[in-house]
């Protein structure tokens, strides 16, 4: 009995009260980022999405061409549709309102067997719900059956027992109102950019449709937006290569029915002479950025039916080898969207395809139409080949170069090429690497850094554009050649992460216009060749301070002009409060009122030192020292150490890609070989520009 009580005491309280039951929305609002992915930007957004998704769904199922979106003062976001409109009658199971059931409980909707869709983007069912649950207020407005039917919810729950009728009309849809709730979202500002893209994408996934995006968040800044593509994928894939230099001016274009699977294949395909692959895949309209088994049938099939094709008409002879998967990839720009019944995703985000008959769906239908097309359109055919051929020999001797870099590498050990100083430790997780412009900034990194984890290779010699250049040219190059040995994880084909010798590779060259240029190509050169490095949170980009602040014994480093100001202010207050002796005080006023025209230049910078000497004669008049630093090798070991080198004090920022359609076509823009692109670019954005150093 006595053991017994023991152990009831040891349960720690634990008992069925303690086993929390959450109802109706709850969960949502309890942990949102299950159901919306977190509640930054993104998660924000993603509630437009899941609305919008809805309306696509039915321009899909083959009802409704229009949908209208609106970003409204006070945060508030309607979007319309002239779909079928949400049901209003009483649901049989849960004996309420089909539209008070479709906002209020998880897992309803018409997406889960029946007639309601045969394909559609919304896999949970839960989009509308979650949308409902995570706002202040909603609206739901029903045009049906001659009526118009409206519901208000206020953080999910109905104001209403049932939806009223508020007026008639001869038309059908649905339009939802909602108000993201404050509560959830730290902060609510949503991107016009960002919902044009993914409006964009839609537009272009579902031919025919009209989406109207309209902003009236401030007044007298009210714009519009519209999308209408009848080309389909075709018309994306011009948008995605516009500026370049087209190899098959035809474009490859399929959409056919795969009976076996009941799936609709869309396929349209482009090759242009970019040294990069474009390969956007879709399922039921929802971007799957890790491929899935649509993308492996797509690839599969073209690499097969192109070997076929060049074996027949003798484009390759009998002695040469078949052309690569590889060799297919430079230059491609394809979409792949299929429509499916049941897609199975990997993952919570939905990034990848996993129903494996999709492989042989894709693949069918696309080997098919490919084989059409190349015997159709000879000199379409020859101008892939004729690409694809150029890449092969590229490969070839790239991987010759490569395999000389990798085994001179390996020979060398320790003292690898570029004057590399290692760390000590052979743990990735905790080590880094420093690539530091210039021997000066080399010098004193390798003196003021940690040696236990931090490696640091200075950058000699001038940097390839690699936008411009080959694979092969890459590795043979004297300033990126060190760079690929230091990182020893490949490159091209052979490329490796797990092989990778730091799990944080900074970006540190100077805050001046040739700093800058320096990390543009560098960052070329990353996403060219290293993109998994980028996606995986490995690159960093240094921030330097641009500014040392001294009064007394007191030293502090500021990034930016704003800052200087701040921290000049802050000590002219504090010299103000501690100021004791009237006399003193006195002084200073005078001083302070004999220096007022120079006051008004204070953060105005001057290319000259004569001008920037006299910016500076205020500060010294009550004994602040302001330097400016112009390069890193102005900075000691130490001063590096504390504001660069330190990751207790330093400032790093971290490189991703939230959007890589986007990010590729501004380096096209930037580093490609088109000179009025980038001309126009300059001229569109130069007065943007605050300071230039030169």
């Amino acid at each position: 009995m006595a053991k017994e009580k023991e152990l009831k005491k040891d349960n720690g309280g634990y008992t069925a009260s303690s086993i929390q039951v959450l109802e109706g929305l709850e969960p949502v609002r309890k942990r949102p980022g299950m159901y919306i992915g977190g509640t930054s930007t993104e998660g924000l957004h993603h509630l437009i999405w899941e609305v919008i998704n809805n309306s696509i769904d039915e321009a899909m199922a083959g009802y409704g061409k229009d949908i209208i979106i609106k970003l409204l003062p006070n945060d508030l976001v309607e979007i319309s549709d002239d779909g079928r409109g949400i049901p209003v009658e009483i649901h049989p199971q849960t004996k309420k309102s089909t539209l008070e059931t479709v906002l209020t409980v998880l897992h309803a909707g018409g997406k889960f067997g029946g007639n309601g869709y045969k394909i559609s983007g919304g896999l949970h069912g839960v989009g509308v719900s979650v949308v409902n649950a995570l706002s202040v207020w909603t609206k739901a407005e029903v045009r049906r059956d001659g009526k118009v039917y409206a519901m208000e919810f206020e953080r999910g729950v109905p104001k209403s027992k049932e939806p009223k009728v508020t007026g008639k009309s001869d038309k059908t849809g649905t339009t939802i109102s909602f108000q993201a709730d404050p509560q959830i979202f730290p902060e609510i500002k949503y991107s016009w950019e960002k919902i044009l893209g993914y409006v964009r994408h839609q537009a272009f996934l579902t031919k025919g449709i009209t989406i109207k995006v309209y902003d009236s968040r401030e007044a007298g800044k009210e714009r519009a937006y519209g999308f209408l593509f009848d080309g389909g994928l075709v018309s994306f894939i011009k948008f995605l290569n516009r500026g370049k230099e087209i190899k098959n001016e035809l474009p490859f274009y399929v959409e056919k029915k795969d009976d076996t699977t009941d799936t609709v294949v869309e396929i349209a395909m482009q090759y242009t002479d970019s040294y990069k692959e474009h390969v956007f895949s879709f399922a039921n309209n929802i971007f799957t950025p890790e491929g899935g088994m649509h993308e492996v049938g797509f690839r599969t099939a073209l690499t097969r039916v192109v070997n076929a094709y060049a074996r027949k008409n003798n484009i390759l002879k009998e002695k040469e080898e078949n052309l690569t998967a590889e060799d297919l990839q430079e230059g491609l720009t394809a979409v792949i969207s299929v429509k499916l019944r049941n897609p199975q995703f990997e993952g919570q985000t939905k990034a990848k395809l996993g129903n494996s008959e999709m492989r042989g769906a894709v693949s069918s239908v696309m080997a098919e139409a490919l084989a059409d097309y190349l015997e159709s359109h000879p000199n379409n055919a020859k101008a892939i080949i004729g690409k694809c051929l150029l890449t092969c020999k590229a490969r070839i001797a790239a991987r010759a170069a490569k395999d000389a870099v990798i085994r001179k590498g390996a020979l060398e050990g320790m003292t690898l090429p570029g004057k590399l100083a290692d760390c000590s430790s052979r743990n990735p997780a905790e080590t880094e690497l420093y690539i530091v412009e210039g021997d000066s900034a080399g010098g004193s990194a390798k003196q003021g850094r940690d040696r236990k984890f931090q490696a640091i290779l200075p950058l000699r010699g001038k940097l390839v554009n690699v936008e411009k250049t080959t694979l092969d040219k890459v590795v043979k190059s004297d300033t990126l050649k060190p760079i690929i040995i230091a990182l020893g994880a490949g490159i091209g084909e052979s490329f490796n992460i797990d092989k990778l010798r730091y799990h944080r590779i900074i970006i540190m060259a100077d805050a001046d216009v040739d700093g800058s240029h320096i990390r543009t190509l560098l960052l070329t050169f990353f996403y060219r060749y290293y993109e998994p490095l980028i996606r995986s949170g490995f690159i960093y980009i240094a921030q330097p301070p641009l500014y040392r602040i001294q009064k007394g014994k007191d030293v502090q480093y500021v990034f930016t002009d704003e800052e200087k100001v701040v921290a000049i202010e802050k000590i002219k207050a504090t010299l103000a409060k501690t100021k004791k002796d009237k006399k003193d005080k006195k002084d200073e006023d005078d001083a302070l009122e004999a220096l007022k025209t120079v006051e008004e230049n204070m953060t105005m910078e001057t290319d000259s030192e004569e001008g920037e000497a006299e910016e500076l004669t205020e500060e010294k008049a009550l004994g602040i020292n302001i330097q400016r630093y112009k390069g890193l090798g102005e900075m000691n070991p130490e001063q590096l150490w504390d504001t660069t080198m330190d990751p207790a004090h330093r400032l790093m920022l971290q490189v991703n890609i939230e959007d890589a359609e986007a990010a590729d076509k501004m380096f096209d823009v930037l580093m490609g070989s088109e000179v009025e692109p980038r001309r126009r670019f300059i001229q569109t954005h130069a007065k943007s520009v605050k300071n230039l150093d030169v």
